[in-house]
């Protein structure tokens, strides 16, 4: 089986096609928020894989207006997108973390902009109150809006790892009640984590996968310079996953995911000046093609458990 844009799987390409009428195009903006694992609050240290960027090493923070973010990250894509749909991505951080108002103001600032078609806010399931699902509701009826939930795992003893700082039933209360605000829930899940078989993983992604949610993220353990992680990865080595191992349990993943799941990413895009391993995610054409060709070698595709199980 494949999609009209001829993957073996419901593809955020497709998605944006079909709501914007063409390819649309992710701008990585700084809206200068903190997180309550950076802050004291919770921790100073962080997820344990975190960048002292808060993982928004992209986004286009040394321009002090939105404005000009805007202008610099479509000038920087300039050579490869020749459309007119750009989506906002606040990634760094937990960008729904301090008082609502301001907050609300800053997203309905980047919406004013023309240019922009919809906002991707990154955050942590703790961080949202009532009151700022309330306006987001409100502003999802006027503009396309998806917030996006770093859970990494379902697993306990993986999560106390990373140092995540919430259980997973943070996760499940403001899960529903974001999509009973009939909010875009787009969670991000991590293979490869030490201690944490394939199974492991798969388990992490069956429980989203009847969860409910509008799209899902899968990501490659990455260990980053400066990142605690990195310090861990040069006291106790551990084993990193093969691009090939990678590529196959992904296939599996995606295989579990029901139909109408966006897969808004299957491997993740690391600063190449940070990456310490594993080294095989630069490549990121090749980890793609890979994919694809194990799914058609397969005969598999999206959902395919689901219906020969």
């Amino acid at each position: 089986m494949k999609w009209n844009d001829g993957k073996p799987y419901n593809s955020l390409n497709l998605y944006y096609r079909s709501l914007f009428g063409e390819k649309a195009y992710k701008i990585a903006l700084d809206i200068g928020c903190t997180c309550p694992n950076r802050d004291g609050t919770l921790s100073t240290a962080g997820c344990i894989y975190c960048s002292n960027e808060g993982s928004g090493d992209f986004a286009i923070a040394s321009k002090p207006s939105i404005e000009e973010q805007i202008d610099e990250g479509i000038r920087l894509i300039s050579d490869k997108y020749k459309g007119h749909s750009y989506i906002a991505y606040l990634q760094s951080y937990s960008n729904t973390y301090g008082p609502t108002p301001p907050l609300i103001k800053r997203y309905k600032e980047i919406l004013a902009d023309p240019r922009i078609k919809g906002l991707a806010i990154g955050t942590r399931p703790d961080c949202i109150s009532d009151e700022m699902m309330d306006e987001l509701e409100a502003l999802s009826k006027e503009h396309p809006i998806w917030i996006e939930l770093g859970l990494q795992t379902v697993h306990t003893k993986s999560a106390d790892f990373i140092n995540r700082c919430y259980p997973l039933s943070v996760f499940d209360k403001t899960l529903l009640a974001l999509t009973k605000r009939h909010l875009k829930v787009v969670v991000h899940l991590i293979a490869g984590l030490p201690g944490e078989t394939e199974e492991d993983f798969l388990e992490s992604v069956s429980y989203i996968a009847n969860a409910g949610i509008h799209g899902i993220k899968l990501h490659m353990l990455q260990v980053l310079k400066g990142t605690p992680l990195a310090n861990y990865y040069t006291q106790h080595p551990f084993t990193l996953m093969s691009m090939d191992c990678y590529c196959d349990l992904i296939v599996k993943a995606i295989c579990l995911l029901p139909k109408e799941i966006i897969v808004h990413r299957i491997t993740g895009d690391p600063p190449k000046s940070l990456l310490i391993e594993p080294k095989w995610t630069l490549n990121k054409r090749l980890v793609l093609n890979t994919i694809h060709q194990k799914f058609k070698g397969y005969g598999v595709w999206q959902g395919f458990d689901r219906t020969h199980n």
